[in-house]
C-alpha cells in the first residue's frame, strides 16, 4: 500500500499529529475518537481513488463525495466539514477554534490609501478596537464602490461616492469615510474633496434600557449553578449584575486581578485603559470561588473564565453576550423594545443606585467613567428623582375642557 503524504509527511503522521494536538487541548475521548474514525475514512477514500499526497483540496473532494452519497443531518454534515478543516489548518501549523470567515482581498492602490489613514488614525492617538472598526467600513466602503463599477478611488466621482455611502449598512460609518475622504484631499491623494457630499447622521434619542432590581434578581435566579457551565455563567453575570463591568472586561479578567485577601477586583478597562478596583463584593466572591473550585476545568490559562468544552481557552465578549441574551429568555423577562445584552446591567445598576440616592459621581467611579460629564449620562435612568421636578399641569378650559367632556364638535 502507498503512503498517503502531505509534503514530506505521510498521512497517517499528519493523522496521529493533529489528534495528539487535541489530546493536548483537553479534547474529550469520544470527540478524539470521532476524528480518527472520520479521518480513517478519508484515508481510505485517498487509497480508493489512488490520491498519493493530501492537500486541501482531496479534503474538500472527500467532504462533496461523501456528503452527495450519505443523508446526513446538518449538524453530522458540519462535523465533518470541521475535520476536514481542523486537518488542513494543522497541515499548515495553524489552529483556529472556529474558522473566520475569508474577506476578499483590496487592491494595492485602496489598500495603501486605507493604511496611510489609518495610520494617522493611530498618531491621533485612536485605540485598535477603533482602527478596526474604521478599517470595517472602510473595507465595506470599498467593495460597494466596486459594485457599482469604481476599482479604483481616485477615478470616482461624487455620484458614485455618494451611491457608495447610500449602501452602508451601517449609517455610524459615514462619518468615517467622510473623515477618510478628507483625509485623501489634504493630502493631495485624491483630487476633489468629497467630504462635503457624505450626509450626516445621527442616532435618534433613546432612553437607556433598564431593569428593575426584581427582573434582576430573577435574572440571576434562573442560572443553574449547579452545572459546572452554570457556575461559569453564574460567577461571570454577576460581575456585569452587581459590578456593572464591561462583556470585555470580563472576557479578559486574570487571576492576578483577583485579590481574595482584600475582597478586591482590579482592572484595567478595555475600552479606557483607565485603571478600575472594584470591591469583591460577598455575592461575587462566592461565586468566583465556587467556580474556581468546582466548575473551571483544569488549565494553565491565567484568564478566570473558560469556555466550558475543549479546546479551554479564554471566552470572549460574544461568550457573555450570549449567555445573557440566553437567561433573559429563560427569565421570561420581557424585553419588548428593549436592549437585552450585557450593556444594560450598567445602566440598570446606574439607575437602582441613583434611585437609591447614591451621588452621580460615585455612580461615574463605579462604572469606571474619567470623564466628570459621564455623570449627564444618568440623569436620563433618574426617573425617581426627575419625578420631584415634575409641573403640575394646569386644570383643563374652554373648548380643550369640552372636548375631554366630549362636549365639543367639530
Amino acid at each position: 500500500m502507498n503512503t498517503r503524504q502531505y509534503g514530506c509527511q505521510s498521512f497517517d503522521s499528519l493523522k496521529k499529529g493533529l489528534l495528539k494536538l487535541l489530546q493536548d487541548k483537553a479534547y474529550r475521548n469520544y470527540t478524539i475518537i470521532n476524528y480518527r474514525r472520520k479521518l480513517s475514512q478519508l484515508e481510505r477514500y485517498m487509497i480508493a481513488n489512488d490520491i498519493v499526497t493530501y492537500d486541501p483540496s482531496v479534503g474538500q473532494r472527500f467532504i462533496d463525495d461523501y456528503l452527495s452519497t450519505h443523508a446526513l443531518s446538518k449538524g453530522n454534515r458540519q462535523y465533518i466539514n470541521t475535520v476536514i478543516h481542523r486537518l488542513d489548518d494543522y497541515c499548515v501549523d495553524k489552529y483556529q477554534i472556529q474558522r473566520k470567515t475569508e474577506l476578499t482581498p483590496l487592491p494595492e492602490s485602496y489598500t495603501t490609501l486605507m493604511d496611510a489613514y489609518l495610520q494617522k488614525c493611530r498618531d491621533d492617538g485612536n485605540r485598535e478596537s477603533t482602527i478596526i472598526g474604521k478599517r470595517y467600513f472602510l473595507r465595506e466602503f470599498y467593495c460597494h464602490l466596486e459594485s457599482l463599477g469604481c476599482h479604483d478611488l481616485r477615478d470616482a466621482d461624487a455620484a458614485i461616492i455618494g451611491r457608495a455611502c447610500l449602501m452602508q449598512n451601517n449609517k455610524d460609518g459615514w462619518a468615517v469615510i467622510r473623515m477618510f475622504l478628507r483625509y485623501l484631499n489634504c493630502a493631495g491623494l485624491i483630487n476633489h474633496d468629497f467630504s462635503t457630499i457624505i450626509p450626516h447622521f445621527k442616532r435618534a434619542f433613546r432612553l437607556p434600557s433598564t431593569y428593575t432590581e426584581d427582573e434582576i434578581n430573577r435574572f440571576e435566579e434562573t442560572i443553574d449553578t449547579n452545572s459546572k457551565i452554570g457556575k461559569r455563567d453564574y460567577a461571570m453575570l454577576l460581575l456585569a449584575t452587581r459590578l456593572g463591568m464591561r462583556s470585555g472586561d470580563i472576557a479578559n479578567l486574570t487571576f492576578s486581578s483577583l485579590d481574595f485577601g482584600n475582597g478586591t477586583i482590579s482592572i484595567t478597562q478595555e475600552k479606557t485603559s483607565e485603571p478600575l478596583v472594584l470591591p469583591m463584593i460577598p455575592a461575587v466572591k462566592a461565586a468566583l470561588a465556587d467556580y474556581l473550585k468546582n466548575g473551571r476545568p483544569k488549565s494553565g490559562q491565567p484568564y478566570v473564565f473558560l469556555r466550558a468544552y475543549a479546546p479551554f481557552e479564554k471566552i470572549t465578549a460574544s461568550v457573555v453576550r450570549f449567555e445573557t441574551n440566553k437567561y433573559f429568555g429563560k427569565a421570561g423577562i420581557d424585553i419588548t423594545d428593549k436592549k437585552h445584552g450585557p450593556h444594560v446591567f450598567r445602566s440598570s445598576l446606574a439607575s437602582s443606585m441613583i434611585n437609591h440616592l447614591v451621588s452621580y459621581d460615585v455612580v461615574r467611579k463605579i462604572l469606571g467613567h474619567a470623564d466628570p460629564d459621564a455623570v449627564k449620562h444618568y440623569a436620563r435612568v433618574d426617573i425617581e428623582r426627575l419625578r420631584e421636578y415634575a409641573i403640575e399641569p394646569p386644570a383643563p378650559s374652554g373648548c380643550f375642557k369640552e372636548f375631554l367632556e366630549g362636549r365639543w364638535r367639530l
